[in-house]
């Protein structure tokens, strides 16, 4: 009787056709990633601009911003860049539609960062604590310093210490009416409750920086694992993800009081030296110089810090950190110690790289703390700046509470400056909107603070401080300095996506190189290659015609199992070419299992027909049951496993149900078209 075989032709050629389509991506993916590359090398050459440059111009939609500002004055060169930059805009727009349905590469293929993240439990307790003074500081730093052994609790270690020194929580967190068990159980919510968010602020800041599929998962109470596959520059996503992004807009104090506060903060080192003799005579602080004249005004000498603050320097001398030497004028040092480690960037205290550590303990010291007005507070800035051979870092004494903060953002756009504005060629900038209230406060701040400066702090880092010149109305600000594009589009991520909601550290992280990554996939090609073709051989040489059919099966079905990784968005490791691997020899065996039946059969003495019809059909609960107790294994590997487990468990699954689909299906289909088109009376296996 002949079997009616339409609808199992019929799910083949889908099961093709819907392969081609899901593989499709993966194949063009490669090519464009060339073309990309050649436009790109092109345009580098042409404006001089690096890479992560016109990457960043032209994830903003202002690459040809940045060409014309680039080849201004050379008009013959910018209609081929402006072209190039056209076909790049438009295979980068391909590129990305075919990376969401293309195979995803793990990072042990494509090379990447594998990061675990804990929340800062001591930064979020201080954050959250109200009326800190002295023995608040005092017992949080015991609290820390115990919670950092293996295995303890930091809250069981927070209530203890808090207890063993009769102090209730209330006075910190809470209120008067809560217990300190209640205080805790709060304070415990709000760490859980952070971890949730960040998780969601990072998913949107990884999203944003345009990693492919990244993997972001809590692990536990306190811990977010990250993991970016395919990214080239690790500490540059590094930043992004760890960055808290706190933004604030604070008023610089005037240039009066800072020297006035400077003044002070000689006197009190005076009066900490005990070789010095008390000068009633106050020698006011230099005034700030043109930064272009400073290496010539001061005559810096490297000095041994225990020579100069031998009290600073003892107290800080369990800090491996803490540097030995520093940058002193001698000149002024006897009268003005503070004084002789500084110097002026303009308007503003410049320190030399070298004395920053040292400036800062100085500036936390009780006796200087004492003179430091309440209502202020000193920051530096976020980066360094080059003067002749050595870097400065600028000082600046800002008012310690913020004007505004970064809640009231609503937009933030990385642009090429233009206009007035632009001090050099390709400036970038950072352009910040904020909602109707936010814009009201900085409507009023900027107009009742006309002609004086507003800093723009960061993670409490001055990125910029420019000057009022008017009210600004609309609340629109803008971040500016010495960015490059990618610097730009960073900061315009981090301040979209918004401040994370406890800090966060890094405990764990793994980093496998571009090399390693292609190491790797050289390594799973070779391997999957070798034994694919030993399969191939060994049932072309035992099982011969029927062997082929075997093959041609088993070619369907890896082709059907990478399309089912691409179908799911599942990412493809080198366990997972080890389970594919694996499904090679399942997906023969179960055509082993028939062609052994068929055999048999045959040696019977019934017809080929019968012997095939009879193999199929006593072959198949024995398949059946092998299969379903590796698909049990793979099911529970996959839920309980981690990592590299789980991608070798979803590809044996897929590997499994496919192979089932081919081996059964596939050949049965091709042997009754054999068996319908002619009587066979012997049978090639």
């Amino acid at each position: 009787m002949r079997r009616n075989n339409t609808f199992r032709v019929a799910i083949i050629i889908l099961a093709l056709l819907w392969s081609g389509y899901q593989l499709y991506p993966t194949f063009m993916l490669s090519r464009l990633k060339d073309q990309a590359s050649s436009h790109l090398t092109k345009i580098t050459q042409t404006t001089g601009f690096n890479t992560d440059e016109i990457n960043g111009a032209l994830r903003q939609g202002q690459l040809e911003q940045l060409i014309r500002t680039a080849l201004k004055g050379r008009s013959e060169a910018l209609p081929a860049a402006l072209d190039e930059a056209k076909k790049l805009a438009e295979i980068d727009d391909k590129i990305a539609k075919h990376e969401v349905r293309a195979i995803k590469r793990g990072l042990d293929l494509q090379g990447g960062s594998y990061l675990v993240f804990e929340v800062d439990l001591p930064k979020m307790v201080r954050d959250l604590a109200k009326n800190k003074d002295v023995k608040f500081e005092e017992l949080l730093r015991s609290v820390e310093t115990k919670a950092q052994t293996p295995n303890v609790d930091f809250f069981e270690i927070f209530a203890q210490e808090f207890n063993t020194a009769q102090i209730r929580l209330s006075r910190y967190w809470g209120n008067r009416s809560q217990t300190d068990a209640q205080i805790i159980d709060e304070l415990k919510k709000n760490a859980t409750d952070a971890v949730d968010r960040n998780l969601e602020i990072l998913r949107n800041r990884i999203d944003q920086f345009g990693v492919s599929e990244p993997s972001i998962t809590k692990q536990g109470e306190r811990r977010i694992i990250v993991e970016l596959a395919g990214i080239t520059d690790v500490s540059r996503a590094k930043n992004i993800i760890g960055k808290t992004a706190q933004l604030q807009f604070s008023l610089v104090k005037d240039p009066e009081i800072t020297n006035d506060v400077i003044v002070k903060i000689n006197d009190a080192m005076k009066r900490s030296r005990p070789s010095t003799t008390q000068d009633s005579t106050q020698v006011a602080a230099t005034t700030p110089v043109d930064t272009t004249k400073e290496a010539k005004l001061r005559s810096d000498e490297e000095m041994n810090v225990s020579e100069l603050f031998p009290e600073t320097a003892r107290a800080d001398s369990d800090t491996t950190t803490s540097d030995s030497t520093l940058l002193v004028d001698k000149e002024i040092f006897e009268e003005n110690p503070f004084s002789s480690l500084i110097g002026s960037l303009g308007p503003d205290i410049g320190v030399p790289e070298k004395n920053l550590r040292a400036v800062e303990r100085i500036l936390h010291t009780p006796a200087v703390r004492e003179v430091i007005p309440n209502d202020a507070e000193f920051v530096w800035s976020n980066k360094a700046e080059q003067l002749a051979d050595t870097k400065y870092y600028r000082l600046y004494l800002v008012k310690r509470e913020p004007e505004l903060t970064g809640t009231y953002l609503t937009n933030a756009q990385a642009t090429i400056g233009s206009g007035g504005r632009v001090s050099r060629q390709g400036e970038w900038e950072v352009n910040m909107e904020m909602n109707n209230e936010g814009a009201k406060i900085f409507s009023v701040v900027t107009g009742a603070n006309v002609n004086k400066r507003l800093a723009i702090l960061l993670d409490n880092k001055i990125v910029t401080a420019p000057n009022i010149n008017e009210r600004i109305p609309n609340g629109r600000a803008v971040i500016h300095g010495a960015m490059d594009a990618a610097e730009a589009s960073d900061l315009a991520i981090v301040l979209r996506a918004g401040a994370l909601q406890a800090p966060m550290h890094i405990i764990e992280e793994r980093t496998v190189g571009p090399s390693l990554g292609r190491d790797s996939i050289e390594t799973g090609q070779n391997s999957a290659l070798i034994g694919f073709v030993i399969v191939v051989v060994f049932m072309l040489f035992y099982y011969r015609l029927s062997g082929l059919i075997a093959n041609l099966a088993l070619l369907l079905n890896v082709i059907i199992v990478f399309a089912a990784l691409a179908q799911f968005k599942a990412t493809l490791t080198l366990p997972g070419i080890a389970g594919i691997i694996l499904t090679f020899g399942m997906a023969v065996d179960a055509n082993v299992l028939i062609f052994e039946r068929i055999r048999e059969e045959l040696r019977a003495g019934k017809t080929v027909k019968a012997a095939i019809d009879q193999g199929y059909e006593r072959a198949f609960w024995t398949i059946f049951d092998s299969n379903v107790t590796t698909a049990l294994t793979a099911a529970v590997l996959l839920q309980f496993g981690t990592g590299p487990v789980k991608g070798f468990a979803i590809t044996l699954l897929f590997g499994i149900a496919i192979s089932m689909f081919t081996a059964i299906v596939v050949t049965r289909v091709i042997y009754d078209w054999m068996t319908s088109r002619r009587t066979i009376t012997s049978l090639s296996i």
